[in-house]
């Protein structure tokens, strides 16, 4: 049985994909060692929003030990291998080269320790013209693609979050896991390889394949769906929007009968499939805003939802603090208690323990101390 109170996890990590990583691990019950330099985690400089401290390091740094150490002192990288020879995973996310040339490349950590499993993240993956570019998570999500079919007709843009870290720390996050299942009926280690561009470019399938197999390149739609239709965003009366989702053609069906009132579009051979309905979308969006926009958006929301038809509001992030349904939970960070969005997963037989966000070094004695 898979116990991850019983896992060390030594992490020489900074910024997003491996803090977001190991941040699953601790929240599992692993130990996590943070590696630190002396000015810390760049990511605690990002801003001072949470009572001073920021945001990124807050969200992803809960329960971790923090030790400074500067892996270039023969005294400290003694210590490094002392932990690691006691470690069940080493996960490191620095520059291109910079584990290697410190001696904690992966191959090299491998022979000294058959049993870690190391986890390398990278912008662009260890082969390559591009494997000795650095890489953030913009520069990914402009790469890979992401931002051409992000935004409005008029402009491209980026995804409003770091959606490249984000896929990436849960990719390593998984194969950690994996990792340590295998390891339980083989007694032996690996080396796991995951990149910003490989995550968020193997979830560009659809767009991708699109553009394989017909040579065609899905067009921005700013709030709406790509390849279904109507799925987007329509202005009612009361200037608020309305979100919806026609799915298949029993909710066409509904939808042309009971929201828009207008059953006689069901003969339309404009209309008859999904495929039509796209090709022919400036159609459909006039026929639904020529509706809605005489109707407001409580009215809408009724006629939906009796009519089975999936549809959400347009919120902005005030909206989203506000919501019913977002669950909070308290973390102590050195400046006191934040309140943060919950883990999405609730599990019945894990009760959740949440532990604090730790100042820079605030572990470094302990920890030298026990692998001295």
């Amino acid at each position: 049985m898979l116990d991850l109170s019983e896992i060390l996890v030594v992490a020489l990590e900074q910024a997003v994909a491996a803090p977001y990583c190991t941040c699953r691990l601790a929240d599992a019950g692993a130990r996590v060692i943070k590696i630190e330099r002396e000015q810390g985690d760049f990511a605690r400089g990002y801003d001072t929003v949470v009572n001073g401290e920021s945001a990124y390091f807050v969200w992803l740094n809960r329960g971790k030990e923090s030790l400074v150490l500067n892996i270039k002192d023969h005294d400290d990288a003694a210590l490094m291998h002392r932990m690691l020879a006691k470690a069940d995973v080493f996960i490191q996310n620095l520059a291109p080269g910079a584990a290697d040339r410190s001696g904690l490349g992966c191959d090299a950590l491998r022979e000294l320790y058959p049993r870690l499993i190391c986890c390398n993240i990278s912008g662009y993956g260890e082969q390559g013209e591009y494997r000795d570019m650095k890489a953030y998570d913009l520069l990914v999500q402009c790469e890979s693609g992401l931002t051409s079919i992000t935004g409005t007709p008029d402009a491209p843009g980026r995804v409003g979050f770091s959606i490249c870290d984000i896929t990436c720390g849960m990719q390593a996050y998984t194969s950690i896991l994996e990792a340590l299942i295998e390891r339980q009926h083989s007694e032996e280690g690996c080396v796991i390889q995951v990149s910003l561009f490989d995550s968020v470019a193997e979830w560009m399938a659809v767009p991708l394949l699109h553009y394989d197999y017909t040579g065609t390149i899905q067009p921005r739609v700013g709030i709406n769906h790509a390849t279904i239709c109507p799925y987007g965003a329509y202005s009612t009366r009361d200037n608020t929007s309305v979100v919806i989702a026609i799915q298949n053609e029993r909710e066409w069906q509904g939808f042309c009968r009971n929201v828009l009132g207008q059953p006689e579009l069901l003969d339309d051979q404009r209309l008859l499939s999904n495929q039509q309905r796209v090709t022919h979308r400036d159609l459909v969006d006039q026929l639904i805003n020529d509706v809605f926009s005489t109707i407001d958006q409580a009215t809408i929301i009724e006629r939906l939802g009796q009519a089975g038809i999936a549809f959400g509001r347009l919120n902005d992030v005030a909206g989203l603090s506000r919501h019913p349904q977002l669950r909070r939970m308290q973390i102590n960070t050195p400046s006191g208690p934040a309140s943060v969005a919950a883990s999405a997963a609730i599990r019945s037989n894990a009760p959740s323990k949440i532990k604090a966000v730790p100042s820079i070094g605030a572990h470094s004695d302990s920890i030298r101390k026990e692998f001295a």
